[in-house]
């Protein structure tokens, strides 16, 4: 079993050195982000099958442009990021996780259900760390809902925006949804015990707009929305519990939360009266929400991908388990999996032999 080269590192004194594989557009934004971290990391070169752009980034940030994997491993890098399209995430990583050189693989872990088992299997077998780069999980406003501890009954998610031309390959809960099952599934705790899910394809042969419905064993519900037709970006995930009620927008790092200790007076004021009296009380002007005791969250303005390289580097220096797991990985492409396969079984008559899934067809010619 190979031993991961960040075992050398002293995280007191040494810097990370690090590649990226795959240039294009994310693979850019890694660039630029490690290059700025020079207290903590050192870009050393890339590698990208499209030789002229392997070379004009490489130029654009001084490092080398290597040619080969083999030639990248023999410069003995301490970590890597693999930012190629989704089909080549298990050819790329591999051989790096083989080398003991810790991964980081852009989201999702992979293009289909078997090949995420693969790498995850692999992460297993050679002892190598990777890291799925599921960026959401260092939103500000995922991590202020995971610094609240509270244990959640129903999740609401809405994740929509217009069409961007880009992953026309995917449908849109490989695409945008898979971001929400990774936080929902990392709030929530508990195994996927139902789902079911509805799609509607407009653009291409996969769903433009899917709706799903996840239960959960410990008894959460969650309800997740995404699509790619909308006409304005919207980002927003709602947490109810027996604790409190929080709304956060993902796009404006802004929230409120409604804390139920905060509330006791008044909850005991609505369960004293009869339902005469409340109706008296709606009848006389007052407002429900005004009587509340509302939290406005102001979140921090920090770069979910800037967070998430920073927390790679850490783990690949002090040996910490990464923050988002090639299990996590797994289990959202699992998720994400039975979500479009219930889509596909989903009877929009009602009746044998008619209309199910998406049926290949187009709603517009």
């Amino acid at each position: 079993m190979p031993t991961s080269q960040s075992s050398i590192l002293n995280p007191k004194s040494e810097i990370v050195p690090v590649a990226v594989v795959g240039v294009g557009r994310m693979g850019k934004y890694h660039c630029q982000n490690f290059a700025k971290m020079t207290g903590q990391a050192k870009l050393i070169g890339v590698l990208d099958r499209n030789a002229d752009r392997c070379r004009q980034v490489a130029d654009e940030f001084k490092v080398r442009a290597f040619g080969s994997v083999a030639e990248l491993i023999a410069a003995k890098p301490a970590a890597v990021t693999v930012a190629v399209p989704t089909v080549d995430h298990l050819a790329s990583a591999e051989p790096f996780l083989r080398a003991g050189i810790p991964v980081l693989v852009e989201k999702p872990l992979a293009p289909t259900l078997a090949e995420a088992r693969e790498l995850a299997a692999l992460v297993t077998s050679t002892g190598t760390m990777l890291q799925v780069g599921h960026s959401e999980r260092f939103n500000p406003v995922a991590t202020a809902i995971q610094q609240m501890n509270i244990r959640p009954r129903f999740i609401e998610v809405h994740r929509i925006s217009p069409f961007t031309f880009r992953s026309a390959d995917v449908g849109a809960v490989m695409d945008i949804m898979i971001h929400d099952i990774d936080i929902v599934l990392h709030l929530v705790g508990s195994k996927v015990v139902e789902v079911r899910a509805v799609g509607v394809n407009v653009i291409g042969e996969h769903e433009d707009l899917a709706n799903a419905r996840l239960a959960f064993a410990n008894g959460c519900v969650a309800n997740l929305t995404a699509s790619r037709l909308a006409l304005k970006t919207e980002r927003k995930i709602r947490v109810f519990s027996d604790q409190a009620y929080v709304s956060m927008d993902y796009q404006k790092h802004i929230g409120i939360a409604v804390v139920k200790n905060e509330n006791t007076d008044l909850l005991s004021l609505f369960r004293q009266k009869n339902a005469t009296d409340l109706a008296e009380l709606a009848a006389s002007g007052v407002n429900y929400t005004d009587l509340l005791k509302v939290q406005n969250l102001q979140l921090s303005d920090d770069q979910p991908l800037a967070r998430e390289l920073e927390s790679f580097l850490d783990s690949v220096a002090t040996g910490k388990p990464p923050a988002v797991s090639a299990a996590d990985g797994l289990a959202a492409i699992e998720t994400a999996n039975a979500i479009v396969q219930s889509i596909k079984s989903h009877r929009w008559d009602g009746q044998p032999g008619g209309l199910v899934g998406l049926a290949g067809e187009q709603l517009i010619p």
